[in-house]
């Protein structure tokens, strides 16, 4: 099981070998975690973005799976984009949906630890404009990088408030994960 850390920040100034971008599907850019990347990386990161779009990525990143660039001017090597879902409420697409977001983690952390990551600094994924509930967006992040098989040895969930923060902390103690909630 990799290191958890779990800190309050800003993603786009931690110092790790990826950063994974709560993309949306365009993978051009847009509000949030994803403006805020696509800012501080400067333009590098919108040209290889395009670059996917433009060749294996004609109709855009599927929710779910993960891809990655450049960091350009970040501290890191390289931006692991992935799209989470939406939240679909509390009706019967909720577990499906669920699945989706689960997967958006494993497979963003797989892809970080093939391309010889040893630290990654994630978002909150879907917790944001996409709606997903706090408490949930959380448990399903911590459990899935608890339980992943192949992630690299850090895993630093950066979280953009302190309710955020806190709702990381409960997720891991519910769940039973050994994680470290200050630097």
């Amino acid at each position: 099981m990799p290191r958890i850390e779990l800190v309050t920040g800003d993603l786009t100034l931690e110092r790790v070998d990826a950063i994974v971008n709560a993309a949306n599907s365009s993978l051009l850019g847009g509000g949030g975690v994803d403006g805020a990347i696509h800012r501080a990386g400067g333009p590098e990161i919108l040209a290889e973005c395009r670059a996917l779009r433009a060749g294996t990525l004609p109709d855009g990143l599927p929710t779910g799976e993960a891809v990655a660039t450049t960091a350009g001017r970040l501290a890191a090597r390289w931006v692991v984009h992935t799209v989470g879902p939406v939240w679909p409420g509390d009706g019967p697409e909720a577990e499906r949906r669920r699945r989706l977001l689960e997967s958006a983690y494993r497979n963003a952390l797989g892809l970080a630890a093939r391309l010889g990551a040893a630290s990654v600094a994630l978002p909150a994924v879907s917790a944001g404009v996409y709606g997903w509930p706090a408490d949930d967006a959380a448990a399903v992040a911590v459990g899935t990088a608890a339980d992943a098989r192949e992630t690299p040895g850090l895993v630093r969930f950066v979280l953009f408030s302190p309710p955020m923060h806190a709702e990381f902390v409960a997720a891991a103690e519910r769940l039973g994960v050994d994680a470290v909630a200050d630097r």
